[in-house]
């Protein structure tokens, strides 16, 4: 490799690991600051909750609504995407609550557990079958959400057992004598 490419690639990589939100990384809800209004309403992010929680729900961990992902999804989008994805991403929201209340008359928040899944269910095998140039809605919200639990400080630190520099070095560590050749 030449140093020119080499520096170029550095520089590249430096960059993109400066540019990156702080927060994107074992982020907690006091982490998320800002008006998370701006981009839905009050509703819509009710709805947003709800869907997270049924793609990731409580069970002897936290779900997704408990840890905050919807929140999460709104900072990603205004801080990370642009105009057209934030505006692609509300449509998203708005169609599949149009759709719910036209297939079962009542709202996706309103709906039973078992409603809520069999609809992302039906959500996710539609978007297999749509063509390649059209972007989902579903499976956008699904890897967001996917990330943003995974990412939370909740998972690292229980699940994960994050640790800032593993393998420590204990200079006190008994050592025995090997046994003889």
């Amino acid at each position: 490799m030449k140093r020119r490419t080499a520096l170029k690639s550095l520089a590249l990589v430096l960059g993109g690991t400066l540019s990156l939100p702080a927060w994107a990384n074992a982020w907690n809800a006091d982490t998320l600051s800002g008006n998370l209004n701006q981009l839905v309403s009050p509703d819509q992010q009710a709805l947003l909750a709800e869907i997270v929680e049924t793609i990731i729900p409580a069970t002897n961990t936290p779900g997704a609504k408990d840890l905050g992902v919807h929140r999460f999804i709104l900072t990603m989008l205004a801080d990370c995407y642009e105009k057209s994805a934030q505006n692609r991403f509300v449509e998203g929201l708005t169609e599949l609550d149009e759709t719910v209340k036209a297939h079962y008359g009542k709202s996706f928040v309103t709906c039973s557990p078992a409603q809520r899944l069999e609809i992302l269910k039906a959500r996710e095998e539609a978007a297999k079958i749509l063509p390649p140039e059209k972007e989902p809605f579903f499976p956008f919200l699904k890897n967001i959400t996917i990330q943003g639990y995974l990412n939370s400080e909740y998972v690292m630190r229980e699940v994960y057992k994050y640790e800032l520099v593993p393998g420590r070095y204990n200079g006190c560590f008994p050592v025995t004598a090997s046994a003889k050749k």
